[in-house]
């Protein structure tokens, strides 16, 4: 490839990435002005150059993305020329904007999005996305959160500050893990269960030695078990429903013990945490666990506690 060709392909996947952060960042903040704009281009990651929005520049992105991504950004001119964005609602209805952002990779798909938008059906995913940027960019300088929370396990929300170690997507959900100083620990936020979140003037010392990467090595989902040791766990899957595992692995620890006609005896190094035992189960009578003993009989008590509901 020459390099005339590698500047072309350069240019083309930032010019889009600038387009969904603009969409992105006048979504956010409903009503911004160009000024205001340009400030937040200052602080963006993707300013390489550290240089300014040219106003040019700017209105040429936005005819650019009306026609790449039928999203139109219009200004309000009676109340000091804010921009805006016309069919915002119908972005969030439709599910194009959970997925533009999304799929950064398919960018020949997303130049014709506005054309097939009817013929493409979109998932309804939990809301907390609106706060991903919000959190990077605290993120990106260490600075601390004060998010307003409502646990499953409580009547109201609370406010509290934490520091954004990294962000975790599971299960098409977003997860924050932030140290909690009350706590003094590393805990699991679900943004779709984040009320409001904004960055605070005070920075936290992210541990040098930290490996997020590894973090979830031994886990299922978004549940670390760091009281809960990980063993060796065995499960039968019957014929049929065995393909499907095999084809999507339910950890990447997964191998494949036996194999015949009627089944596969399945071999996983793994926490056996609460997110992993009600996987098995979702599967029904299709999936046994053999090993350990303690794990069978904990998921055999589940199961004739089902028994007797429907009794």
């Amino acid at each position: 490839m020459t390099n005339k060709r590698k500047s072309s392909k350069y240019n083309t996947a930032s010019l889009f990435n600038r387009y969904v952060w603009l969409v992105d960042l006048i979504h956010r903040k409903h009503k911004i002005t160009y000024e205001e704009i340009n400030e937040h281009w200052q602080r963006s990651s993707l300013n390489y150059e550290q240089e300014d929005y040219p106003l040019r520049t700017f209105h040429n992105h936005r005819k650019a993305i009306e026609q790449m991504f039928d999203i139109n950004i219009e200004c309000d001119k009676r109340n000091g020329y804010q921009y805006y964005i016309e069919n915002s609602e119908d972005i969030e209805n439709s599910g194009v904007r959970g997925w533009l952002f999304n799929t950064f990779t398919v960018n020949n798909l997303i130049n014709e999005s506005h054309k097939l938008r009817h013929r493409i059906l979109f998932e309804k995913i939990p809301h907390g996305q609106e706060y991903l940027s919000t959190i990077i960019e605290a993120m990106h300088d260490n600075f601390t959160l004060k998010i307003t929370y409502q646990a499953f396990w409580q009547d109201n929300p609370a406010t509290f500050d934490v520091g954004p170690y990294f962000l975790k997507v599971f299960k098409q959900r977003w997860y924050l893990l932030a140290h909690n100083p009350y706590s003094g620990k590393l805990q699991t936020y679900s943004l779709d269960r984040v009320k409001h979140v904004e960055i605070t003037a005070d920075t936290f010392d992210l541990p040098k030695d930290a490996d997020f990467e590894s973090y979830f090595d031994d886990s299922f989902g978004i549940i670390s078990g760091e009281d809960i040791p990980t063993e060796t766990i065995r499960i039968k899957v019957l014929n049929g429903q065995d393909a499907y595992i095999k084809a999507l692995p339910l950890h990447s620890s997964q191998k494949v013990i036996t194999s015949n006609d009627d089944y596969t005896i399945f071999e996983y190094y793994i926490k056996p945490t609460y997110d992993f035992r009600q996987e098995l189960l979702s599967h029904g009578a299709h999936v046994e666990v053999l090993k350990p003993e303690w794990f069978r009989e904990e998921v055999k008590e589940i199961v004739e506690e089902l028994g007797q509901i429907y009794e």
